[in-house]
């Protein structure tokens, strides 16, 4: 596929913003709460200058660390000391108020400093509050995702999946999933992405502490959204939008998102009555397994071009087909 890198925001290394590629750098990544890695800017002083300095979109992953970090102490006493927890308490110990604390403040610092925001992975009904609707993204300096986890699963499916559905946000209530289903279609929400995350099933061992957050989801993007417009959240056309349109526009890529004359060609073809159950060998990842396991679909990719070269057919990767990196015209 084709692709490009971030870059990350450290509480260290705020003077290099201003010498960014603005033309090979989509945005700066931003992690105001503490996830896979060591890459969390909890410094208050540091987070205003890089919303006062960046010129690029700053892209931020917002949970609150200390009601995160507060939430396990209070799990550690009911557990008498323990290092790990069910997992289906991840939703409680990054919780929606952890969520809506960092969002919020977020939103502020760029509403002070005028700064472009894209707030990633919005997990809460409560977030959207945060974010206008029914404008275009190109009207907006403060936009918001959300990916197909959220969209897809609730706390109920802990149960059933356990960690394999572990990500950071954490997957929260059905009324929060079904609230972020109705914003696609009134614009609170912008962009539809995967944060792809294909740990190993090694490393998903474990409950809400230990278990490694995330999971492989580029495969079930497409045919997730499909699903969930057949049953009638929005109309198919807004797919396009949400997962081509905006994100081509948000981060001004050059000659991407749109089937245009001298534009790449980065398409797919569907089948709208396949009908097929996803079972080991019609997954694609190399950690080979998918908390969408025994899923049946009524839409499948039958076929995937990248820049105008078929890259998967029926099945079948074409071996020797790379991706381009990517390109900005901000």
């Amino acid at each position: 596929m084709n692709y490009s890198f971030f870059y990350g925001a450290t509480n260290e290394n705020v003077d290099t913003l201003r010498s960014l590629d603005i033309h090979h750098v989509p945005g700066v990544k931003l992690f105001m709460g503490s996830s896979t890695g060591n890459m969390l800017v909890d410094d208050a002083v540091t987070l205003r200058k890089i919303f006062e300095t960046s010129p690029l979109l700053i892209m931020a992953h917002c949970e609150d660390t200390s009601i995160i970090n507060k939430n396990i102490e209070l799990f550690r006493k009911r557990y008498k000391g323990q290092n790990d927890f069910p997992v289906r308490y991840h939703s409680r110990i990054r919780s929606g108020e952890a969520c809506y604390a960092s969002s919020s403040f977020a939103v502020e610092l760029a509403k002070q400093t005028g700064a472009r925001l894209h707030v990633a992975h919005i997990s809460t009904a409560q977030e959207l509050e945060l974010f206008e609707e029914n404008l275009n993204v190109e009207e907006k300096r403060i936009t918001a995702e959300a990916v197909i986890a959220h969209l897809m699963f609730s706390n109920e499916d802990y149960d059933r999946l356990g960690s394999k559905i572990k990500c950071n946000p954490s997957i929260k209530t059905i009324d929060d999933r079904e609230a972020l289903r109705d914003a696609l279609s009134t614009g609170r929400i912008d962009v539809v992405a995967t944060d792809h995350a294909p740990h190993l099933l090694r490393e998903k061992e474990g409950g809400a502490l230990r278990a490694m957050s995330g999971m492989p989801m580029i495969q079930f993007s497409l045919v997730s959204m499909l699903e969930l417009s057949d049953q009638g959240y929005f109309p198919v056309e807004r797919i396009v939008d949400l997962m081509c349109h905006n994100p081509a526009r948000l981060f001004h890529i050059d000659r991407r998102g749109f089937i245009r004359k001298g534009y790449y060609a980065d398409l797919v073809l569907v089948d709208p009555k396949a009908n097929w159950k996803v079972i080991e060998g019609r997954y694609y990842t190399k950690c080979g397994w998918t908390p969408m396991d025994e899923r049946t679909f009524k839409w499948r990719v039958r076929r995937t071009f990248i820049n105008g070269k078929t890259a998967y057919s029926d099945g079948i990767m074409v071996d020797g087909i790379r991706g381009m990196e990517l390109q900005f015209n901000p």
